[in-house]
């Protein structure tokens, strides 16, 4: 089910008032879920050793998130960079990067 998210004044996406089908007592937000993936990480990890985890962590996460973003701009790459508060040209390097161009 696909509700429609906007950042609260903390900073966390949560479903929108507006359009909202029926909330949840506890209501999902990109942070808590962020969090319940690295428990999930952890907890497969065991006793093995990780390194370089920011990166790997942001190779995951931005690929879906362009994606995403593409598709509510309906492939509008401008449209998409001010949404995602990022220079056009640094969002088709981006597009680029993940192979998405």
């Amino acid at each position: 089910m696909t509700i429609r998210e906007e950042l609260n004044p903390r900073g966390n996406f949560q479903p929108s008032k507006m359009g909202a089908i029926a909330e949840t007592e506890s209501t999902s937000t990109l942070r808590k879920e962020v969090e319940r993936s690295m428990d999930q990480y952890f907890a497969h990890l065991g006793e093995a050793s990780v390194t370089n985890l920011y990166d790997l962590v942001l190779n995951e996460v931005e690929g879906p998130l362009l994606e995403a973003v593409l598709k509510h701009t309906g492939s509008n790459q401008s449209k998409a960079s001010i949404m995602l508060g990022l220079n056009r040209g640094t969002l088709r390097k981006k597009l680029k990067q993940h192979g998405m161009l």
